[in-house]
C-alpha cells in the first residue's frame, strides 16, 4: 500500500509541475539574426558629430547578446565608395564590438548613401560576410540626413527583402523621404535627435532592435492603413514544395482572398485593406517531402485618419522658427492643422490656422532664450483630432556688434532687417493624441 501511494503523490507532483510549466509556457528564446550599422562618415559631418554618433553606436551595441549563436553585427561606412569596417563574423561579444567600433576612423568624401544601401544589402545577405540565412536582418542607419544619389530605390529593395530597417537623423534630414525609408511604422523606425543627446533614444531603440531580431514565425510587420507585410523563416525551398496565403476580414463581412508563392519565398504584403480593421492571415506550406502545419496571425490595420506622424524645428532664429511635419494620412479627409505654440514655463499661447494642404509654417514673435512647445493637430471631417508636440528653444540673441565710428548715417535697411543668425537646437519630440467623436 505504501509503494502504491508513494507512487500517486508522484505522479501528482508531476502533473502539477508540468501544469505550471504549461501555464508559464516555453521560454522566450534568445534573439539572433544578423545586425548592420550604416554611418555617414562623409565630410558633411564634422569630426565632433561623427565621433558623438561613433560613441552612441557603441553604447547602444555593447550589452546586446553579441556570439556566434546569437546576434552579429557589422559596420559600413558611408563616403564617396562604401567602406566594411568589419564583416558579421569578426567579433563575438558586445565589448569586442563596441571597441572596434570606437577605434574606426572617419573616411570624409561624398555622401554617396545610396550606393552604401547597395553595398549593405550585400552583404546582408552574403555568406562570405559573415551573414547567415534564414535569420531576421536588421539595418540602423545613423545619418545627418543628406545623400548626393538617391537613396528611395535601393532602401526598398531591402525592405522588400525583409529588412527592418531603423532611421537616426540629428535632425537636418527630410521628413517625408525619411519616413518613406524607415520600417512602417514611421514613428517606432525612425528617430530625429539632436547629436548631443543621442543617449535619449538608446533604451529604446536597443529594444525595438531586440524586438526586430526575436526569432520569429509567420508574422506581421510594416502595418499602414492599406496594407500589412507577412514574413516567415525559410520553411520550404524551390523544389520541395510552395505556400498559399489566405487573408480575410475577422468580422467575415468581406471576399477572402488566396495567393500562391514559391517555396523559396519567406514575405509578401497584403494590399487594398481597409484602414482600422481586423484581418485573419493563413500562411498553409504545401510539400510533398514533409508535413508542416498551417500558421494563422490576425493583424488590425491602422486607422485612416493618422497624423501628422512627426515634427521638425528648423531655421530657429531669436524670435522665430519654422515647424515642419509629415502630412496626416487620409488627406481628403483633412480639414486644416492648428499649430498652437507657447512658453513652457507659463505665459499666453498662441494659435494658428494652416490649410489642409501645408505642412510647415514659421513661428513669428518668439522672446529670445525661450523654451517653447509647439503642437500640430490635425483637424478631420470626421470631428475627430490627432496631434504632436515638440520642444524647441530659441537662442538667447543677435551676435553683439561692436559700436559704428561716428559718420554718416548708414542707409535705411528694409522692414525685414538684416538675416538673423541660425542657431543649432536640441529637439525632443513627444507625442500627444487626442479624439473627440467617433
Amino acid at each position: 500500500m505504501l509503494p502504491w501511494t508513494a507512487l500517486t503523490l508522484a505522479l501528482g507532483l508531476w502533473l502539477t509541475l508540468a501544469r505550471s510549466g504549461a501555464e508559464r509556457g516555453p521560454p522566450a528564446s534568445a534573439p539572433q539574426g544578423d545586425l548592420l550599422f550604416l554611418l555617414d562618415s562623409s565630410a558633411s559631418v564634422s569630426h565632433y558629430e561623427f565621433s558623438r554618433v561613433r560613441e552612441f553606436v557603441g553604447q547602444l551595441v555593447a550589452p546586446l547578446p553579441v556570439g556566434p549563436g546569437a546576434l552579429r553585427t557589422s559596420l559600413v561606412h558611408v563616403g564617396s565608395l562604401p567602406h566594411s569596417e568589419f564583416p558579421f563574423n569578426q567579433h563575438n561579444s558586445g565589448q569586442a564590438v563596441q571597441d572596434a567600433i570606437r577605434a574606426s576612423a572617419q573616411r570624409m568624401g561624398d555622401t554617396n548613401t545610396g550606393l552604401a544601401l547597395a553595398f549593405a544589402k550585400d552583404q546582408l545577405f552574403a555568406e562570405a560576410a559573415g551573414a547567415r540565412p534564414g535569420v531576421p536582418k536588421v539595418l540602423v542607419w545613423v545619418t545627418d540626413g543628406g545623400s548626393s544619389d538617391p537613396v528611395g530605390p535601393p532602401m526598398q529593395e531591402l525592405k522588400d527583402l525583409g529588412v527592418t530597417v531603423f532611421i537616426v537623423s540629428t535632425g537636418r534630414g527630410n521628413l517625408l523621404e525619411l519616413s518613406a525609408a524607415a520600417s512602417a511604422p514611421a514613428e517606432k523606425h525612425l528617430h530625429f535627435v539632436d547629436v548631443d543627446d543621442l543617449h535619449i533614444i538608446a533604451q529604446q531603440l536597443r529594444s525595438s532592435i531586440l524586438d526586430a531580431l526575436q526569432p520569429q514565425q509567420f508574422h506581421a510587420s510594416e502595418v499602414t492603413p492599406s496594407s500589412v507585410r507577412l514574413a516567415w523563416p525559410a520553411l520550404l525551398t524551390a523544389d520541395s514544395g510552395y505556400y498559399v496565403l489566405e487573408l480575410a476580414p475577422s468580422d467575415g463581412l468581406g471576399a477572402a482572398r488566396r495567393q500562391q508563392l514559391p517555396g523559396d519565398a519567406t514575405g509578401w504584403t497584403w494590399a487594398g485593406l481597409k484602414p482600422d480593421m481586423d484581418y485573419e492571415m493563413s500562411l498553409l506550406p504545401e510539400s510533398n517531402v514533409r508535413l508542416l502545419r498551417p500558421q494563422h496571425v490576425r493583424v488590425r490595420t491602422l486607422p485612416g485618419e493618422a497624423g501628422p506622424e512627426r515634427l521638425v524645428i528648423s531655421h530657429v532664429r531669436p524670435r522665430s522658427l519654422r515647424v515642419s511635419w509629415a502630412p496626416a494620412l487620409g488627406p481628403a479627409t483633412v480639414l486644416g492643422y492648428t499649430v498652437q505654440f507657447g512658453p513652457l514655463r507659463g505665459g499666453a499661447a498662441q494659435r494658428l490656422e494652416v490649410p489642409a494642404g501645408q505642412n510647415s509654417t514659421t513661428l513669428q514673435g518668439l522672446a529670445p532664450g525661450t523654451a517653447y512647445l509647439v503642437t500640430v493637430t490635425a483637424v478631420f471631417r470626421s470631428g475627430r483630432e490627432r496631434a504632436l508636440s515638440a520642444k524647441a528653444c530659441t537662442p538667447s540673441g543677435e551676435r553683439s556688434r561692436a559700436p559704428r565710428p561716428p559718420g554718416p548715417a548708414p542707409p535705411a535697411l528694409s522692414p525685414t532687417g538684416p538675416p538673423e543668425p541660425r542657431a543649432r537646437v536640441g529637439l525632443l519630440a513627444a507625442a500627444r493624441e487626442t479624439r473627440t467623436g467617433r
